[in-house]
């Protein structure tokens, strides 16, 4: 009976033993979540093209206060684009960069009057290493997000380089979306002179940058 009763004790003991060593190794180092803001260098500079190649170009603020990076890696994040900070660069005449950025505004376009702002989530974020044409260079990580523009949400999914500097981190990317996905079909009917028929593709060059909250 003692005998018995003694190996049970044993048992027992190994079981606590084990218990205690998997807790130990199963936790590594402590997950660090932080929360950064954009600051006001952060923007969107955008191209848009007509069939000839023309393009007029200009920006658009970006702002934000979540983005979450965890352990040294972007983990999540929102940003918004105001439409009301769209500026143009390359016309000539302010007169003429008021009609082009009333008529972006207008519903024609982004319909700035019902969709105040473009929304960009993150859902994901994964390593990245490859190169071509229209890839930023030095892009590091892969990321994926819904685009939400006049009220509806696509999936988006670009290259981008992303640096973390201690209490500061940087992103840059450069990706073209299909507008009509979206609905914003204006000036991409079919038998449109050249020079009248705008290329449903957006190019973007995102330039954000956050500090630590």
């Amino acid at each position: 009976m003692k005998t018995i009763q003694t190996m049970k004790k044993q048992f027992l003991t190994l079981l606590t033993l084990a218990a205690l060593s998997t807790n130990c190794t199963d936790h590594g180092d402590p997950v660090t979540t932080t929360n950064y803001h954009l600051d006001e260098t952060s923007v969107a500079e955008w191209k848009g093209f007509l069939q000839t190649g023309y393009f007029n170009e200009g920006s658009i603020e970006v702002e934000s206060n979540s983005f979450v990076i965890e352990s040294g890696k972007v983990k999540s994040g929102t940003f918004t684009l105001p439409l009301a900070s769209i500026v143009n660069f390359n016309l000539p005449t302010d007169e003429l960069k008021h009609q082009l950025i009333h008529h972006l505004q207008s519903a024609d376009f982004f319909n700035m009057a019902l969709h105040p702002i473009v929304t960009f989530e993150i859902m994901s974020v994964a390593p990245y290493s490859g190169t071509g044409a229209g890839v930023i260079s030095g892009a590091n990580y892969e990321v994926t997000g819904h685009l939400t523009l006049l009220g509806k949400s696509n999936p988006v999914t670009f290259p981008a380089r992303i640096d973390i500097n201690g209490d500061s981190f940087k992103l840059e990317a450069v990706t073209t979306f299909d507008r009509t996905l979206w609905g914003m079909n204006y000036a991409t009917e079919p038998g449109l002179p050249d020079d009248a028929s705008i290329k449903p593709g957006i190019e973007v060059h995102l330039k954000l940058s956050g500090n630590k909250i």
